[in-house]
């Protein structure tokens, strides 16, 4: 008698650049870009050159979104931070918790609108925290709270 057959193992789901882009929120020319700037992003290539995404390489594009968009890395340091965390066998999954973490309190931040209404308070309030951040030095706080303010003003803009 013939042995029953084995399942085949799962093959790994693979993803095509449109369904990665919706899935990262990225544009897939970024993605196309991304692969030439970041050396451990490689797609496998389909036999007529369709670009297959892992789950693996999903993960790597949420880190360097997060690090490009939200902390404010250069293409530069950003690869230099990603292959050090490799190196160091850190992995993917600190960096996307904090996003994670990151996306959940900003979720619950209020709406900015009344700081700008405080009028001299907001500016003032602003240009103390501005300070104290350079003092500090941290620029990157600095940048972020006025990207913040920014954002605010558009929001009111866009309301009128």
């Amino acid at each position: 008698m013939a042995a029953p057959a084995q399942p085949a193992p799962e093959q790994e789901r693979l993803y095509r650049i449109g369904d990665v882009s919706r899935l990262t929120d990225t544009k897939p020319f970024v993605l196309r870009f991304w692969e030439t700037e970041f050396p451990m992003l490689q797609p496998v290539k389909a036999p007529k050159g369709h670009r297959l995404y892992r789950q693996e390489d999903i993960d790597l594009i949420r880190a360097i979104k997060r690090l490009l968009y939200q902390e404010g890395f250069t293409i530069p340091g950003a690869r230099r931070h990603l292959s050090e965390l490799m190196a160091n066998g850190a992995g993917l999954a600190s960096l996307l918790e904090r996003s994670a973490e990151s996306q959940r309190t900003g979720s619950q931040q209020t709406d900015p609108r009344p700081m700008l209404l405080a009028g001299e308070e907001s500016e003032a309030g602003t240009r103390a925290a501005s300070a104290a951040a350079r003092e500090s030095g941290d620029l990157r706080q600095s940048l972020r709270a006025v990207g913040d303010e920014l954002r605010a003003i558009l929001t009111l803009l866009g309301t009128r």
